[in-house]
């Protein structure tokens, strides 16, 4: 199961697996991200190479128009994740 919720902070919050069927709706809710935004890994307990594309393809917009995504609360497998495929140096990452 997969959920895209809002946290308290503002912060997109993202939650349970997020695998290549789930994509097509992350794509959708980050298509009308246009500022500066935090997304919180909290509840989030897998990301299939689906979905950090679409990461990587928000960040990208964002960066180009002068923004940028924020990552927090990675879980240590998915941090992992990001530090081999070199998003570590491309995302802030807390």
């Amino acid at each position: 199961m997969f959920e895209i919720r809002h946290a308290e902070d503002g912060a997109i919050l993202l939650c349970g697996r997020l695998d290549a069927v789930q994509a097509e709706r992350l794509a959708g809710v980050f298509a009308r991200i246009v500022t500066p935004t935090t997304i919180d890994f909290r509840e989030l307990d897998y990301i299939s190479s689906a979905g950090l594309g679409i990461l990587f393809a928000t960040h990208k917009r964002l960066v180009d128009a002068g923004g940028a995504l924020r990552l927090v609360h990675l879980k240590p497998h998915i941090r992992e994740l990001f530090g081999i495929g070199g998003f570590d140096k491309l995302f802030e990452l807390e």
